[in-house]
């Protein structure tokens, strides 16, 4: 016991129950839902619970803002980059102006696609594939913060977190394309803090709650691998105990109470008996114990 018990016994409570689900009249606690990173530097004291969603990514672009207040998220999971023609297709042209041209109306078909996300009201933007510097342009100009390579469990737990939907193609049932405002998700703040040797990215009040982050902080790798190992099996006994509504103490304390039990038993019997059940309390419960 110690203050470092103290700290992330609340930590993990307070974590287990931020992702609290109803389901048919049930309570479910997924832990999937909560996001552990690692971060060098600073005491284990100093590691946080996050109130929303920490990413390990940064924005796409230093021109782009480091903070953004009540703004709205959008999940991609498809490239951001320069309109190309499909492969077999053949222009044929008879002017080098028109070779301009085409150049002109990809990167302007680059430009609506990027417009359609940014009139939709989306400030955020995080894709699971690449951004081009043609695209990264357009979101700096916008004040609008990117974020490209972001894995797609992170893009799903950041959707539950914000109440965003993964969006994986533009087109519509016309072939046209546009980009549904329903899809996008809100926080109140997203901001770039640097945390240890690099920087994180903080989605603060979202407004899904189904979901939260943990930064732990530690002097090296195997210190924070090793707190990594103990949270988790913290947080599975959390959930456990808050689902069945049900504890068994741990440190052979259940074969201490058998052992004692048998005792109690083996006096009441006859001597014969009582051989028996003394030998099976000194055998390993393991090894007289029914299979189940």
């Amino acid at each position: 016991m110690g203050a470092e018990s103290d700290f992330f016994a609340e930590l993990a409570v307070t974590a287990v129950l931020k992702v609290k689900q109803e389901k048919d009249g049930k309570a479910k606690y997924p832990i999937s839902n909560i996001h552990i990173l690692k971060c060098h530097g600073q005491s284990s004291l100093d590691s946080e619970l996050v109130d929303g969603f920490a990413l390990n990514c940064t924005k796409a672009a230093q021109g782009m803002p480091a903070k953004l207040v009540n703004v709205k998220v959008a999940l991609l999971d498809f490239n951001l980059q320069k309109h190309k023609l499909q492969l077999g297709v053949q222009v044929v042209v008879s002017d080098t102006k028109q070779v301009e041209e085409i150049r002109q109306r990809e990167m302007d078909i680059t430009k609506e696609k990027v417009q359609r996300i940014l009139q939709s009201g989306a400030r955020v933007i995080l894709t699971t594939k690449g951004i081009d510097d043609l695209c990264l342009k357009y979101f700096v100009e916008a004040g609008a913060i990117a974020v490209r390579r972001v894995s797609k469990e992170d893009l799903r737990r950041i959707g539950r977190a914000t109440g965003a939907q993964v969006v994986s193609t533009m087109a519509d049932l016309e072939g046209n394309e546009a980009f549904d405002a329903t899809s996008l998700g809100e926080a109140a703040e997203v901001c770039e803090e640097r945390v240890g040797d690099g920087e994180l990215l903080y989605f603060r009040g979202c407004k899904g709650g189904q979901a939260c982050s943990i930064v732990l902080r530690g002097a090296n790798e195997y210190m924070l691998d090793e707190m990594e190992r103990a949270l988790h099996d913290s947080l599975c006994v959390i959930k456990r105990m808050l689902e069945s509504n049900s504890l068994v103490a741990g440190g052979g304390a259940v074969e201490t109470a058998l052992s004692i039990y048998l005792e109690g038993v083996a006096t009441a019997m006859g001597s014969r008996e009582r051989t028996c059940v003394v030998s099976h309390r000194c055998v390993p419960w393991f090894v007289w114990c029914p299979r189940v």
